[in-house]
């Protein structure tokens, strides 16, 4: 990646994001973030520039810039890059930590945050605006949905597929083989040994539904 890069949200991701751009040797031009009270402040040395619909700024992103949207919202992230491709006509770029490890045979596609010591296994498929945070190991042959969340040291086994909008907090196992269902949400620490239906709570071990 040539062109330096501007991360949307001047937040602890937004931190992590910048670490991993630089750990590859990556320029930051700046940050965007909505909150009034940070513009003008520096986060790691690199200042807060303005809004996130910041025109003057955006205008840059396509031509002089790259942009990495770090928000951990989902609707809020989706805002976000609806708005750049709409303006922009573009996709945010990857922020890949130097120390994951991403098989050659695994599809990656657009926007994601993968942190230190992930590692995503032979013919995997991470897609679009996926959150892999530390040590998550994603198995070969298991695919994820757009706008998935994976915490800190989960394992999605192989062949598992995880879909769109699916939290997975941190600590969880899912074993292989499995269907995790759009919108899901898996409490952290929980062992999946059986599918998740759309939009279900599930936790514990090994994990069960979550009545409300």
């Amino acid at each position: 990646m040539k062109n330096p890069v501007i991360i949307f949200g001047a937040n602890a991701m937004g931190r992590a994001a910048h670490e991993i751009f630089e750990s590859n040797g990556v320029m930051l031009y700046g940050y965007l973030d909505d909150n009034k009270e940070l513009h003008g402040k520096e986060m790691s040395n690199i200042v807060v520039l303005g809004n996130t619909d910041d025109d003057g700024f955006l205008k840059y992103i396509g031509k002089k810039c790259e942009s990495f949207v770090a928000v951990d919202d989902n609707s809020y992230r989706k805002t976000i890059v609806s708005m750049l491709n709409k303006k922009r006509k573009v996709m945010p770029v990857n922020a890949i930590h130097n120390q994951a490890y991403v098989a050659d045979s695994a599809h990656i596609g657009h926007g994601n945050f993968v942190n230190m010591g992930v590692r995503v296994g032979n013919k995997a498929k991470v897609p679009n605006h996926c959150i892999l945070n530390s040590n998550v190991v994603i198995d070969y042959e298991a695919e994820l949905g757009d706008f998935v969340q994976v915490g800190t040291g989960s394992i999605v086994g192989s062949g598992v597929k995880v879909g769109d909008e699916a939290f997975i907090g941190s600590g969880v196992t899912i074993v292989s083989g499995l269907t995790i269902g759009k919108g899901a949400r898996i409490g952290a620490g929980s062992v999946v040994i059986g599918n998740v239906k759309a939009g279900e709570t599930v936790f514990g071990n090994p994990a069960q539904p979550i009545k409300n």
